[in-house]
């Protein structure tokens, strides 16, 4: 039998302990987990990123690169690993490597394009030191039909990756030039 309770909703000014906006949104995030050689690189090399949502991409026809906040991964290191994937994207378009296809989500060309920007993502995590516990052979495991498709396909994808790496590491400040004071400068918090 299905029955129906109904609760009486609860004033705000009648709780205590609220911050004094209660609907300032909480952060969570550890300022501890910041990476001062990544954070160095995605400031470095001027991407339009834009910090807030749920949902994280690259949009081409703006240039510009989407991604949730930090405080809503499960693991805030992979926070790094999905930035650096759309800076992968973001390396592809036709003013920078030239390397977006032109059709859409579902394609084999896009498959191609998914599969560089995870090689990307895997190798500037390498060179960062970033150890994400988001698993790069899981997601690359999603676009084994354009493996069995073409068997030369992942040295294509990992001679783009390679480039596009070398491409965004290029941007990146020497240690001896500051690093650390470059944090969080150009982010967009949506």
């Amino acid at each position: 039998m299905f029955s129906l309770r109904l609760c009486r909703p609860t004033l705000l000014d009648q709780c205590e302990g609220l911050p004094d906006d209660p609907t300032d949104r909480i952060i969570t995030h550890n300022e501890a987990v910041l990476i001062p050689r990544a954070e160095a690189l995605i400031a470095a090399t001027g991407a339009d990123i834009r910090i807030g949502g749920s949902d994280a991409y690259y949009a081409p026809a703006t240039d510009h690169i989407c991604v949730p906040p930090p405080e809503v991964y499960f693991e805030p290191i992979n926070w790094y690993r999905t930035v650096l994937h759309e800076l992968g994207h973001f390396s592809g378009h036709p003013k920078r490597l030239d390397r977006l296809p032109k059709t859409g989500f579902g394609s084999p060309d896009y498959a191609r394009e998914e599969l560089c920007a995870e090689l990307i993502s895997a190798f500037l995590c390498a060179e960062l030191g970033i150890v994400p516990t988001v698993r790069h052979s899981d997601y690359l495991g999603a676009w084994l039909g354009v493996l069995r498709e073409d068997s030369r396909a992942i040295f294509r994808a990992a001679s783009q990756a390679s480039k596009a790496a070398d491409y965004l590491l290029g941007f990146l400040p020497a240690p001896d030039e500051g690093e650390d004071g470059i944090a969080t400068e150009g982010r967009i918090v949506a």
